[in-house]
């Protein structure tokens, strides 16, 4: 026969279990008599014969089952020695799991009308708290019959839930706030969250404690790596090239990758930029970021500024700088000026 148990206890203060099963595999030979005990932050499912008869709260609470001392013993024998009433006990921690993280680990996407593109890509974090509200609906319906279950086995099902949310809530407010208003107003989101979540967690036999937003702030995710992740339709993926091309030349004046790295990968940033400024404004655009360099008929001069190289070449200025600061193009400097002969500019293209 199985063991006989007399005391039936989970003695652990359970702060990363929700849930422990006694025993953890297999069934328990509970016997008339035996003693349920059930600490303060604790309650005990009772299970018989594959269903939940009781919920136990704290104290000592005896179990009566048909498993009769000697009797049992006897009619085990004809069920192999096992008991012929198999039952087990489900220890779920009361506590209040607080502290738990959640983040978006993708930008969520709303609506920025009037300011830049018309979009803004945010980011946030922050806390969210939990607690077993219906021991019984939780252990049938999430738990089933594992031995041990975590707060890390249901932790992403719950950020999935408050994240659906947020990002609900985002659009909404979004709608009648802009961006910058919107990150002032992270309490009032964060009420609203809970109080949208609360019955998706109530589904699942937990309450909804808190949920906290830390943080609301600007992406840092590139349009590259947003298109890469499907976030971004092409219209909205041109315009935020065009905006990081921007920053990086900005922020490297010397032209980045250089220009004969630039031709040899796509003509660099300022083709990059010249291309997604004539994805957003059309031919206009075009004509405008063209002004400062050659038209397709136009004739290169004996000497030329790097702005005036560059629009024949169809790279950027900074492009042109990079070129003659490695070498490959040869150049003239005054002062902080350079200037280029158009034998210098032949030689170059011509390899």
């Amino acid at each position: 026969m199985a063991r006989v148990f007399d005391v039936i206890e989970y003695a652990d203060e359970m702060r990363d279990h929700i849930v422990k099963r006694f025993p953890e595999s297999g069934y328990g030979d509970f016997r008339i008599g035996s003693q349920v005990i059930v600490r303060e932050s604790q309650a005990a499912v009772f299970f018989r014969d594959g269903q939940a008869l009781d919920v136990f709260g704290p104290g000592r609470h005896t179990i009566a089952t048909a498993n009769v001392p000697r009797i049992i013993d006897f009619i085990g024998k004809a069920f192999n020695d096992r008991t012929p009433f198999p039952a087990e006990v489900y220890f779920v921690s009361m506590r209040d799991f607080i502290d738990m993280k959640w983040g978006t680990p993708q930008p969520i996407i709303v609506r920025n009308p009037g300011m830049g593109l018309g979009v803004a890509l945010l980011q946030g974090f922050g806390t969210y708290g939990f607690q077993v509200a219906d021991p019984q609906q939780f252990v049938t319906q999430i738990v089933g019959s594992m031995g041990a279950y975590r707060t890390t086995d249901i932790e992403e099902r719950l950020k999935s839930v408050l994240l659906s949310d947020i990002t609900d809530l985002l659009g909404e407010t979004a709608a009648k706030h802009s961006v910058v208003e919107l990150i002032g107003l992270v309490n009032e989101m964060s009420a609203g969250v809970r109080a949208k979540a609360q019955d998706q967690f109530m589904s699942l036999g937990l309450t909804l404690k808190s949920f906290i937003i830390a943080n609301i702030k600007p992406s840092e995710k590139s349009a590259e790596e947003l298109r890469a992740m499907g976030m971004l339709d092409m219209t909205t993926y041109t315009q935020l090239q065009a905006a990081d091309a921007m920053r990086d030349a900005a922020q490297n004046p010397s032209g980045g990758a250089g220009l004969t790295a630039g031709i040899g990968a796509g003509m660099g940033v300022g083709n990059v930029l010249q291309q997604s400024l004539s994805g957003m404004t059309g031919a206009q655009s075009q004509q405008q970021a063209s002004a400062g360099g050659a038209s397709a008929g136009a004739v290169m001069p004996d000497v030329m500024t790097p702005a005036e190289a560059a629009g024949f070449l169809k790279v950027s200025a900074e492009d042109v700088v990079a070129a003659i600061e490695a070498g490959d193009l040869k150049a003239r400097k005054f002062g902080n000026a350079f200037r280029i002969s158009k034998k210098s500019l032949e030689e170059f293209l011509g390899g």
